[in-house]
């Protein structure tokens, strides 16, 4: 419009110059010229608006909102683009603060570095790190590693490669302290990361064995309120019987059942402590040479009328004689308590198996029972190597337990795997 303007302005000018329309030509004229210098403002607060909405956004600059704006209808598809590379802004900045504060939460020493031409610079430090190695939330490596000159020159010693590795950092002038470093390089965008993992060890081995102890606690725990909570509620009532002035029949013979019931559950309470003292105090296995098909024939012959009675079938691949020097009645003790569990294990099956295998590997020895019972279930596969844990009925919940101990005084040890087919018990022997 105006640009039209102008043009029929200057049409005006040339035809009242015609007329000799010398004075309204000329204010004509001046008009026009008005109408240019307009436009010329126009055109440059234009192409300012653009210069200046493009450098926002190429400084990730988001804090205009250009919806009340005046010129929103000429602009609408680049309030569009900016509006739209805003809300993905905002979101970015959402992930990073929640990535942020999971690794921040993280119980681990975590460290990011990020290269910047041919020298790195600290990307991220999360509050573990921070806090383990008592140092502040410095940007550059410099400073960083006169913080920690033992981990960083390591770290530059590998230049800045793939590490799996021990070492140890003192921190303060305190005692040194050992930690488990694990270290990556990546490459994304063009942009080179190096991300560095450190867990003190100590750290790790409090946590399991803090873990232990309260799974423990819980298994002693509700083993012992199971006979105390009854022996106090029949306490309390042979303290009201014997009360009385009197005593019926009736009442003797609540306290003769009472009295038997007390017993038993004190004789239950007195097996549990006995199985504490047993797994709490297991001797030190006295080593001798034995066949290894010897010791398993013997175990098998011990459950034989078992096996028999339960309709079991045996299956001993073991092809090869191995003289293994070991604690003979200690390891036949675990190698019936696992062939008992197998035997529970196979109460519901039609057909029973249960298969014993052996195999060298690397000099160590691996002895093998599998049975196709119901297998281990998943939610308690973390809990049946706990003392006392049982879902057997009438079962003391330390024959696992017990083995594990014997097996790993003998410098090996107890794993399993299990899956709706069969379930694998595995005794590595170190030879």
């Amino acid at each position: 419009m105006r640009i039209i303007l102008i043009l029929l302005g200057f049409a005006a000018v040339f035809y009242l110059a015609e007329k000799s329309l010398i004075y309204t030509s000329i204010f004509v004229a001046f008009v026009v010229v008005l109408f240019i210098i307009e436009l010329y403002f126009y055109l440059k607060n234009a192409f300012l608006f653009y210069d200046k909405t493009i450098n926002a956004i190429l400084n990730k600059d988001f804090s205009a909102d250009f919806s009340k704006h005046k010129s929103f209808q000429n602009y609408r598809r680049l309030f569009q683009l900016y509006n739209s590379l805003k809300e993905k802004e905002n979101e970015q900045v959402s992930k990073d603060i929640i990535y942020r504060s999971i690794l921040n939460n993280i119980e681990t020493g975590i460290l990011i570095l990020q290269k910047e031409e041919s020298d790195w610079s600290i990307f991220l430090m999360n509050d573990c790190f921070s806090k383990q190695f008592e140092v502040p939330k410095v940007s550059k490596w410099h400073y960083l590693k006169n913080q920690l000159p033992s981990l960083c020159l390591l770290i530059e010693e590998q230049n800045f490669n793939e590490i799996k590795t021990t070492l140890q950092i003192r921190v303060n002038q305190q005692e040194m302290q050992t930690f488990v470093m694990q270290s990556s390089r990546t490459k994304t965008h063009n942009q080179e990361y190096y991300v560095v993992l450190l867990d003190s060890i100590q750290k790790v081995i409090d946590k399991k064995e803090k873990e232990a102890w309260i799974n423990l606690m819980k298994v002693i725990s509700h083993e012992l309120l199971n006979s105390l909570t009854p022996i106090r509620s029949l306490s309390q009532n042979l303290k009201e019987l014997v009360g009385q002035e009197s005593l019926s029949s009736e009442d003797l013979q609540d306290i003769k059942d009472s009295v038997i019931t007390m017993h038993n559950r004190s004789n239950h309470l007195q097996e549990f402590v006995e199985s504490y003292r047993k797994l709490a105090m297991l001797p030190t296995p006295k080593k001798e040479k034995i066949e290894l098909s010897t010791l398993i024939e013997n175990c098998v012959q011990i459950m034989k009328p078992l096996f028999k009675k339960e309709k079991i079938e045996v299956k001993n691949t073991i092809d090869f004689n191995r003289w293994i020097s070991v604690d003979s009645n200690q390891m036949e003790q675990v190698f019936i308590n696992l062939l008992t569990n197998s035997l529970f294990a196979l109460a519901e099956k039609e057909k029973k198996e249960i298969t014993i295998s052996a195999e060298l590997k690397e000099k160590r020895l691996y002895i093998i029972i599998t049975d196709n019972g119901t297998g281990i279930e998943p939610e308690i596969e973390d809990k049946i190597l706990l003392p006392f844990f049982t879902t057997r009925t009438g079962g003391a919940g330390i024959g696992l337990t017990l083995s594990k101990n014997i097996i790993e005084a003998h410098g090996g040890y107890l794993a399993f795997k299990s899956d709706e087919k069969n379930t694998q018990f595995t005794v590595c022997l170190v030879e």
